[in-house]
Formats: C-alpha cells, structure tokens, sequence
C-alpha cells in the first residue's frame, strides 16, 4: 500500500523526524490559510499523487506550464499553484502517458536547499535484510546514478537480530559528506527512520532529496512509504489512509472478490490458480511471442460466482484482444472453473478468443461443461499448447 508525501511526512514525525511544517488544501482559500498559518515568505505548493517526479512532470491541461511542484513567494501565487494543479493531470515518468488526476496539494514552509543528498530503506530480497541506500546525488532518479555513477551510492546491510547500530549511522553519514554535528543529528534521524520501517512493517522508506540547509540542518524535503499489505491487519489507523482513487479500479473490484489482480501492458488475459503457476503462465506467453495483460489468481477455493467475477474484470481491460484459463485442479475443480468460464462468456457477450487448459480434479467434467456450452472455446492439451493456440487465435484475429 502506497500514501501520499503528506502522510508519509506525518507518520515518520510521530517516530522524531524533523520535517518541514505544511498542510493539505483543497481550496484556494484553505491554500491560502495554511500558507498564512505558514508565515512564509517562501511556500512550496506540491501535488499529491502516488508517483514520483512530480517536479518534472507536466500536466495534460498545459504540457508547457510548470510542473507539479512549484515554489511561491506570495499567498496570491500560493493560491494560482493549487488552482493549476487541483483537478487537472500530472503526467511523470512513472505514471505513464495516462497520468494521475490531482485531487490534494500540500502547501509546505519553504526553506534554504544548500546540499540535495538521497536516502533510502527497503528489503534487499538477496538477503533478506533491511538495507540503507544512500547517494551525495539527491533530487535525481537513484536508478540514472547507479547506472552512470555507481560509486556515489553507498549501501549499508541491517542485522535484523542487531538492529541499525550507531557505527553504520556515522559510516552513511561520512559518505553523504555531512560535517560536524551534522552526523550526529543525521544518526539519530537515522535511527528513527529505521524504527518507523520496522514497526510499520514498511516496503520501502524513500527520502529523495534529503537536504541540507543553509544553516547547517538535515531535513527530508520529500518522503515516499510503500507499505506491506500483508501486515495492514496490524496497523488499522494506517489502512484508513488508503486513498482508493489513486488505485486501479479493477484492481480494488478484484481485491473485493477475494482476487490477485496486477494490470499489465500486454494483450493476453490471464486466469489461472496459483501465483506460481499465474508467473509460469506469463513466462510462456512472452516465449510464444505475445504479451500478458494481467496476472490473476483465483485462488485454490475459488466459487463459480468469483470466476465468474475474474473473466469480467479481465474483459474490462480494452488492451485485452485474448484470453487464456490456466487451471490445475488440486484443491480446486475443474467443472467450477468451467461453469464459472461459460456464465462469464455469456454474460458479457464474448468476442475474443478464449482458450482453455484443465488439468487435475473433475477435468473430463470441467471439458465436458466447456464443450456443451455450445461457445467458441479452445481447448488445450498442456500448457505449452495453450499458449501457442492463443498466440496464433490474437494474431488471426487482428
């Protein structure tokens, strides 16, 4: 689960981390309140979306205008910022051409930017620890200075029995060029940073830039908190934070039917039980020269009712020219699968190829329903055909 700066802001500040006041407007006259609240005289009117590159990006609206965070110097500019950003589309390099709609900005104090540094916590799957990233490049994609520059970042590995210690603090530090009494301060932030990642069962903990200001301070300018899902049941304060219109609809409709549903770019739909068959399923149909639209896993216990669900969400995606079921009957049967399938079809009116694979329980049953349905289904032998057969069905229908 992703939040907004705002939020992300608020949750590291209860854990002791010096952050920049602000507020969230929806108005211009809210706007202009926080900023006066503020007192200036420089304020930072930023976008809330769940992306990065705000600053760089542009809006639909006015793709020659500023981007989505801008700096203003009177309540009057304050107010303009939000009036051109409230309502309109942020385009960035990680939305994606159909950008995201602004729906809140967050006034911010603005303060004297002397250095940009970046810093970061996330879960090295490698091995398993919390890891530090940090870089002397801050406020630029990490990804462009690993690639260019790969010596000015600087990793540090957590013990998860030893915890952050204060050696590794002062070592991230020293690297970042920090000076004096900067290291300390920088270590103490550090170690709550590190706290806040742990209790909150967080992803990914991303300062970029972290900032070193004019008068000597360490401040996170900008905070971005990927949070694991899995663990929301222990942190029902931070569920509530949840803001659904940044989310996929189709994502959240299949998340209410008890579905694992990702939107992906290709043409192929996909339907399968099991993550790693779902991962399989995607591997061949990239072999056989196509692309999948979607990773979905109905589950071991699926009903008709929810397959019936998961072929409709699948049919919503306008990218979709295809559809393959993958289903391998332990725990679930086959003729559930089939029933669901042919009430789907039906329901929506199908008019892309579907090819079917069953294996397992009840399959001659789940064949037979398939094959009575009196629909265009294809059936497949074994994996293998399945995807050649809906490959070659796409791309004769084109």
């Amino acid at each position: 689960m992703n939040v907004h700066e705002y939020q992300a802001k608020q949750l590291i500040k209860k854990y002791g981390v010096p952050v920049p006041d602000g507020g969230v407007a929806y108005t211009r006259d809210e706007a202009q309140a926080i900023a006066k609240q503020l007192g200036g005289p420089v304020w930072v009117v930023k976008s809330q979306i769940h992306a990065g590159g705000r600053g760089k990006g542009r809006f639909k609206e006015d793709p020659d205008g500023k981007g989505g965070v801008r700096v203003s110097t009177s309540l009057e500019d304050v107010a303009d910022n939000l009036q051109g950003m409230l309502g309109n589309t942020l385009v960035t390099h990680q939305t994606g051409p159909e950008g995201k709609q602004v729906k809140r900005v967050y006034i911010e104090a603005g303060c004297d930017i002397k250095r940009e540094l970046y810093l970061s916590m996330l879960i090295d799957r490698a091995t398993s620890q919390v890891t530090i990233m940090a870089s002397t490049e801050g406020g630029m994609n990490i990804e462009d200075v690993a690639a260019a520059t790969p010596e000015k970042i600087t990793t540090e590995a957590i013990d998860p029995a030893l915890g952050l210690q204060g050696y590794q603090c002062r070592k991230v530090g020293f690297a970042l060029q920090l000076e004096g009494k900067q290291v300390g301060a920088f270590g103490k932030m550090l170690m709550s940073l590190y706290k806040a990642f742990v209790e909150l069962d967080c992803s990914l903990l991303e300062i970029n830039p972290l900032v070193v200001t004019g008068d000597g301070q360490v401040l996170p300018l900008d905070c971005k908190m990927n949070l694991d899902s899995n663990a929301l049941f222990r942190h029902k304060d931070i569920e509530e934070l949840r803001d659904e219109d940044e989310e996929d609809p189709a994502e959240l409709e299949a998340a209410r039917h008890g579905l694992n549903y990702i939107r992906l770019d290709g043409s192929i739909g996909c339907m399968v039980n099991g993550a790693g068959l779902a991962m399989a399923t995607m591997d061949i149909i990239k072999l056989y020269g196509a692309e999948p639209a979607n990773f979905l896993d109905v589950g071991g216990g699926a009903t008709k009712e929810r397959v019936t669900e998961a072929f409709k969400i699948i049919l919503r995606d306008p990218k979709v020219e295809g559809i393959l079921v993958n289903i391998f009957g332990g725990i679930m049967r086959c003729d559930v699968i089939a029933e669901g399938v042919v009430a789907a079809a039906r329901e929506v009116s199908l008019n892309v190829p579907l090819v079917v694979r069953l294996e397992g329980t009840n399959v001659d049953l789940g064949k037979k329903i398939l094959a009575e349905s009196g629909l265009p289904i294809v059936s497949a032998d074994n994996l293998a055909d399945a995807a050649e057969k809906v490959v070659k069905a796409v791309k004769e229908a084109a």
